[in-house]
């Protein structure tokens, strides 16, 4: 999960210009890493919508990086559960609707055989999430930038959630990804 140092997912309207001005090929290799653990990518509709307009299409264009194709591969690949209660088609292959409680959902997954999954954007599951305690794993990256505003990551929590620091790894750019385990 991209984060601004004060802890927003995106500006206040979902912009992301701070986090994509900075990528570099070493956040990349990080990113296809995490990928690699991972079969399965957990979206709320507008995230969904966004990422699948820009992995179906931007890895074809000639411009496209070409150490991130393997990237746009396992984006292209994973099993993508999108929670929404609007979306009637897939614009994104391999992608499954969730219209049901977040959590049992969550929940009825681990329960299956398979890698990790992921959750990318969505801030209002990731605070349904964080809420309930589902959440083993946090892998933040936090990126040198104080937003102000915008989505908050941990929103209305009622309680402390302690976390153990499994790894740090800090960028050339001075994003630092933190991966930590629930206590």
């Amino acid at each position: 999960m991209n984060l601004s140092l004060d802890g927003y997912l995106s500006g206040p309207f979902g912009e992301l210009d701070w986090h994509f001005e900075i990528w570099n090929d070493s956040m990349g290799d990080k990113m296809l890493e995490r990928l690699e653990e991972t079969d399965t990518i957990i979206l709320g509709r507008v995230t969904y919508e966004a990422m699948a307009k820009y992995w179906t299409v931007k890895p074809l264009e000639d411009h496209f990086p070409r150490q991130d194709l393997a990237i746009a591969d396992k984006m292209n690949q994973h099993t993508k559960v999108v929670f929404s209660k609007t979306i009637q088609k897939s614009i994104w292959h391999h992608s499954v609707f969730a219209t049901g409680d977040p959590n049992e959902e969550i929940k009825r997954l681990k329960q299956q055989e398979g890698r990790d999954m992921i959750l990318f954007g969505s801030a209002r599951l990731a605070s349904t999430f964080n809420l309930s305690g589902i959440v083993d794993d946090y892998h933040l990256w936090i990126h040198p930038v104080i937003l102000g505003t915008g989505k908050p990551f941990f929103n209305h929590l009622q309680k402390m959630i302690n976390l153990k620091l499994k790894d740090s790894v800090s960028f050339e750019s001075g994003v630092v990804a933190n991966y930590y385990s629930q206590v």
